[in-house]
């Protein structure tokens, strides 16, 4: 999973049928677990869902929905977004069902059972107006131009079948488009040919929850980077962004991964459904995106400029695509047997997050998308959003209970200092194997000897990395990862010839560097400038103080109600362009008629020393080049 701030922030074909009776010994029957999604016959904004398990041969089992999805680190209680849970027998009778907590119904004499049918409600509608709402990634949309189907949101699983094979039938409208890695068995019309029968198989339940699909108003590109075919869905509701538009950039992307991973073993289908979220009341706003094997759903906002949209889709699809290293090959116990209701938690954040955000803030230096100095700048960013956190908490134990506090809040560090932990080991790797090998060679070896099928002993890991490496990567796991002692990132940085220096930096017309420069006034419903606009040299430069209220910006006037839309628009800003502001200064009107330019702040940067030696400069070139 991936978080990301892009937008200004003030805040086969075997359908299990009920009358086949199985006679042998097992619990249950071993024939698909037959399920139906109707896109069609919507009640009041829920989907109806039906699943027919076969014939049970025990006198109870519980349905689950699941409380927790893989990369989310996070309760979701899927469960609590269902209505009406119904189950039948073979007569077609009503049965008893119990309620056992807000995802599990139990049901009693199983033998009888024929089917059950419930009625699913979406999760973006909801986000702003209820806690605790699954991540916008990892939730579900019902709308009639379109329907997000994170398909753990809508089927679950009894408790005794979940390594059986399930069958899923999505009815559609006949005009819909959809996408879905999740293998098409079948495609065929209903008799009055009034809508869409799509038939898809999936091996177990794991695979149900791993292959999302989408059906709507979808704009597709689909197209090949080397032996990948990838799959771009885009859902933009007022069609301000294309697939098409965004395909370059999703090309040579992918097309640098691929060479910066080599000959690890990817995948020969990549799926990409990205959701642009309009900003209205009922849209998502958790903007960023949750992993599958072979795929990815993201979720950003439609009104975000084209030159934003292509570095977020950089910064979170490759982040998410080189999740196919870990933990798609390399990962413990607790991830490869996944209990969705009583999850238990890696140790190892570090790898499965951290290194996958280190790769894919690495791979874009070493292959030639940005220069030096904008991964310093990402580095140095990292180093001060890392600072939020408790830089000595133990990263294993926080892992470990990343459900609970006091470790829940610093779960997001994952992707700050996660990924610094990785640049360190890289480092150390490099410098002891004399520029040979780094951490992409020990995530290389990790997947030979583990792979797909093969988990890790979580407790043994640390051990193995130090045997398949150096002492000093076991001594650095062991005091800075396990341990509590915060990393001396300098010492690291003085190998390569890097140093962390104050200096003038560039900075945007809201932040100086990660700081806002504006805050609200709830009484007043006005927006103004904080202390820190002194050092925004673009605001200072043009007069503007502390304390002062922002009326308006271009004849738009500015409120705590449209502040994300109205100060969102100076990302699109471009220099020379004319700006008229107008501020309420004590009273007296203030107009600032100006023309846009760069503003810089003062700030942490890191970069190169004066008169690095030879040594310093070979391995920071094995580093960032190898």
């Amino acid at each position: 999973m991936k978080y990301n701030i892009v937008w200004i922030a003030v805040s086969i074909v075997m359908i299990g049928c009920g009358g086949i009776k199985n006679t042998s010994n097992d619990i249950a029957s071993n024939i698909p677990v037959a399920t139906t999604i109707n896109l069609i016959n919507i009640v009041e904004d829920k989907v109806p869902v039906t699943i027919n398990p076969g014939r049970f041969l025990q006198d109870s089992v519980t349905y689950f929905l699941p409380k927790v999805v893989q990369g989310t680190y996070a309760i979701s209680d899927f469960g609590k977004y269902i209505d009406d849970f119904k189950a039948y027998d073979y007569e077609g009778k009503e049965m008893v069902t119990k309620s056992m907590d807000d995802n599990s119904w139990l049901i009693i004499d199983a033998k009888q059972l024929d089917k059950i049918q419930y009625l699913v409600n979406d999760t973006y509608d909801i986000e702003n107006v209820s806690v605790g709402t699954p991540f916008s990634p990892s939730g579900t949309n019902i709308e009639p131009d379109n329907f997000v189907l994170n398909l753990h949101g809508f089927i679950g699983y009894f408790d005794v079948l979940k390594n059986n094979q399930y069958t899923l039938e999505v009815k559609a409208p006949m005009d819909m488009k959809s996408t879905s890695a999740l293998k098409k068995v079948s495609s065929s019309q209903s008799e009055d040919g009034s809508y869409s029968i799509d038939t898809y198989l999936a091996n177990r339940y794991f695979d149900v929850t791993d292959n999302p699909m989408m059906y709507g108003n979808l704009d597709i590109e689909e197209f090949l980077v080397d032996d990948i075919n990838i799959i771009l869905s885009v859902y933009s509701p007022n069609n301000i962004h294309t697939a098409a538009k965004i395909k370059e950039t999703v090309f040579k992307m992918m097309k640098a991964q691929k060479a910066y991973l080599g000959d690890i073993q990817t995948t020969d289908r990549y799926d990409i459904y990205l959701y642009l979220s309009s900003g209205e009341q009922n849209s998502p706003t958790g903007f960023g995106a949750l992993e599958h094997h072979t795929s990815t759903v993201v979720v950003l906002p439609e009104q975000i400029p084209d030159e934003a949209l292509a570095s977020a889709m950089i910064d979170v699809v490759s982040h998410e695509f080189f999740h196919i290293v870990t933990p798609l090959n390399v990962h413990s116990e607790d991830v490869h047997y996944f209990d969705y209701n009583a999850p238990t938690f890696s140790k190892h954040l570090w790898m499965y997050e951290g290194v996958t955000e280190y790769f894919a803030t690495l791979f874009q230096v070493n292959q030639g998308l940005v220069s030096g100095d904008d991964f310093y700048l990402k580095i140095k960013d990292k180093i001060q959003n890392a600072s939020a956190y408790d830089d000595s908490m133990s990263f294993t134990k926080m892992s470990e209970n990343v459900l609970d506090q006091p470790y829940a809040p610093n779960y997001a560090n994952v992707y700050e200092k996660g990924a610094l932990i990785g640049m360190c080991i890289d480092i150390l790797i490099r410098e002891a194997s004399g520029g040979d090998s780094g951490i992409l060679s020990l995530m290389k070896a990790l997947s030979e000897k583990y792979g797909k099928e093969k988990p890790f002993q979580d407790d043994k890991i640390i051990q193995e990395i130090t045997a398949m490496t150096y002492p000093v990567v076991g001594e650095f796991l062991k005091t800075h990862v396990i341990g509590t002692t915060p990393i001396p990132y300098n010492d690291f940085f003085e190998k390569v010839g890097l140093t962390i220096k104050t200096d003038t930096i560039p900075t945007n017309y809201v932040q100086n560097g990660r700081e806002l420069i504006f805050a609200g006034n709830m009484a007043t419903g006005t927006i103004f400038f904080t202390e820190q606009v002194e050092d925004n040299s673009f605001w200072a430069d043009n007069g503007v103080k502390p304390n002062d209220d922002i009326l308006e910006i271009n004849g738009r006037k500015l409120t705590i109600q449209n502040v994300n839309e109205v100060l969102g628009s100076t990302l699109e800003w471009e220099e020379g362009d004319d700006l008229e502001v107008k501020l309420n200064r004590a009273g007296k009107e203030v107009v600032i008629k100006t023309k846009v330019k760069p503003s810089y702040t003062k700030g942490k940067k890191l970069t190169t020393i004066e008169d690095p030696s030879t040594k310093q400069l070979a391995l920071r070139n094995a580093w960032l080049k190898k």
